[in-house]
């Protein structure tokens, strides 16, 4: 039998020797601390990227807050400034329609054959018992009381009412649609005569009376009511409205008749008043 082989104490010494030698050799060459150079360099560059990583990352982070903060300045100073153009606009807009009415006035007022003046409302009293327009003329500019006011809109002609009260620059008109007001007036195509009286607002119709049954055959719905011209107080054949209802009453030999107003009184904003008495000749020389 082979006996088994077994280390002797004098190898293991002769194996750690070489071996520490070889350590010994590898530090004394500088391989060693080279590769732990490389190593540290290694780490320290590694955490050096990831800090720079970091630190870009959190600048580019406050330079797109700083970017978004001043866009947002930027959008809300030109949201600023197109509010003040489209205002701006609407400004110009505004005087440009206002220019071209007052133009139009201008030119009709000078066509009529009678003094007139134009005037502006500057108040309404819609009280339905006393309904009433100021206008800011008066005695100082030639208006007296019971002169006839008319008006020029979106190109027609239409009976506003009466001056009822005079002050020394403004004046108070009666309009057709109070309840105190009655007209004589005419249908135009039938020249029939009957008595236009107001219902107290103006977004009522006005009423019509007077007009005999025999001649519904030949009324029409927008009929246009004229004024007579008797009795002095209105102008000939101005434009009261236009017929929007007839009904037959058993017990009324009359016709009762609605008009829906020539003029839309919640729009007016300027009038003329009429002197009948002086020619308008001296203004056109």
């Amino acid at each position: 039998m082979k006996t088994p082989f077994k280390f002797k104490f004098p190898d293991i010494l002769l194996v750690l020797l070489m071996l520490f030698s070889g350590i010994c050799l590898g530090f004394s060459s500088g391989s060693f601390v080279i590769n732990f150079s490389r190593i540290g360099f290694s780490i320290v560059s590694s955490v050096e990227k990831v800090f720079f990583s970091v630190t870009d990352a959190v600048k580019d982070t406050f330079g797109a807050v700083k970017e978004l903060s001043e866009l947002k300045k930027d959008y809300d100073e030109l949201t600023k400034k197109l509010e003040n153009y489209q205002q701006m606009q609407r400004s110009n807009a505004e005087i440009r329609k206002e220019n071209a009415q007052l133009k139009e006035q201008l030119g009709f007022s000078e066509s009529i054959g009678q003094k007139n003046f134009p005037a502006q409302i500057i108040s309404r009293d819609i009280d339905k018992l006393y309904a009433s327009l100021t206008i800011d003329k008066g005695s100082a500019e030639g208006i007296n009381k019971n002169m006839p006011v008319i008006a020029y809109q979106n190109g027609n002609i239409g009976l506003v009412g009466k001056i009822i009260e005079v002050g020394k620059y403004t004046s108070k008109i009666m309009p057709v649609y109070s309840l105190d007001c009655t007209i004589s007036a005419r249908i135009q195509n039938t020249r029939d005569l009957g008595l236009v009286t107001g219902m107290g607002n103006d977004d009522e119709p006005l009423s019509m009376q007077y007009i005999k049954k025999r001649v519904l055959n030949d009324l029409h719905f927008g009929d246009v009511i004229v004024t007579s011209g008797e009795n002095g107080n209105y102008m000939r054949d101005v434009p009261l409205g236009t017929i929007s209802k007839i009904r037959v009453l058993d017990y009324d030999s009359s016709l009762d008749i609605e008009l829906v107003p020539i003029i839309d009184f919640s729009r007016l904003e300027t009038v003329i008043v009429i002197d009948q008495n002086q020619s308008n000749y001296y203004r056109k020389r």
